[in-house]
């Protein structure tokens, strides 16, 4: 991808100036010689507020910053440039898998389930432009998400087989070292993966990795394996950021109501 760098005061110097943007690299699982705080139970401690600054909820792979799904909101609803978050660059869609998803980027306004105020999924919700919070013990870790109040509970016992498909899956968990990998299962694949019309199907498998990269970072890492939609397993890696604030609390984003005259606004009476 390449974005073009204009402007009044640059122009002169930026006419014709291009920078290349390329795959974003596999990342270090954690700096040599840190060591996360303890948990209360010995293992590493991943409690707190966490969000990321990426621009990866409006696109996993490289983008150029482009008109929104409403024209109506001006920048405002614009999208921004972003960087692409998947090892090697592109996402290995199967072709008739990649024809649906350029069908969902043509009608993203209406389809997207994040506009539905839809719980986001797995790994999604770990990506969007909201807070969440992890609330650590030994049997279980949970998962708290700002957006649509979607949560998840990450089993740390014997692990367990997913009953019935749901938005947020079947969670397992396990202590590799001082990483976290979550073993999600039973994803009803109707969650899109970003604003562009990524998306998976309900034979998706998704194994996270959370690693504490310092006090105020933790790099997310997961591999993504659906053989119905994808020629290949794939990966993404974002950074997370804690909130440090001394005021930090995850608020409430209930969603619904504003998307009311969107489900069912045709239904109205006339």
């Amino acid at each position: 991808m390449r974005i073009w760098l204009q402007g009044t005061m640059l122009a002169g110097l930026a006419s014709g100036i291009v920078f290349a943007q390329t795959p974003a690299p596999a990342r270090a699982a954690a700096p040599t010689g840190y060591r996360a705080p303890r948990a209360f139970d010995g293992h590493a401690d991943i409690s707190g507020i966490w969000f990321t600054l990426s621009s990866a909820n409006w696109d996993l792979q490289d983008h150029s910053p482009q008109q929104g799904p409403m024209w109506e909101l001006g920048a405002i609803g614009a999208e921004p440039a972003g960087q692409s978050v998947v090892e090697g660059g592109t996402i290995p869609y199967l072709p008739a898998a990649l024809a649906k998803k350029k069908q969902n980027w043509d009608n993203r306004r209406t389809n997207d389930p994040e506009a539905k105020c839809y719980m986001p999924g797995i790994p999604r919700a770990n990506y969007m432009p909201y807070p969440f919070q992890i609330i650590q013990s030994p049997t279980g870790i949970l998962f708290v998400y700002e957006f649509a109040s979607s949560n998840r509970l990450v089993n740390m016992g014997k692990p367990l087989e997913a009953g019935s498909d749901t938005w947020m899956g079947t969670n397992n968990g396990r202590w590799e070292g001082d990483t976290l990998v979550v073993d999600v299962t039973g994803l009803n694949g109707l969650a899109w993966l970003d604003r562009a019309g990524d998306f998976s199907s309900d034979e998706i498998h998704v194994v996270e990795r959370f690693t504490r990269t310092d006090a105020t970072h933790m790099n997310y890492q997961a591999t993504i394996d659906d053989p119905k939609t994808f020629s290949k397993p794939w990966k993404i890696n974002v950074t997370l950021y804690k909130r440090v604030e001394k005021n930090a609390q995850l608020l409430e984003f209930k969603c619904v109501e504003f998307a009311e005259e969107l489900l069912y606004g045709q239904y109205k009476k006339k």
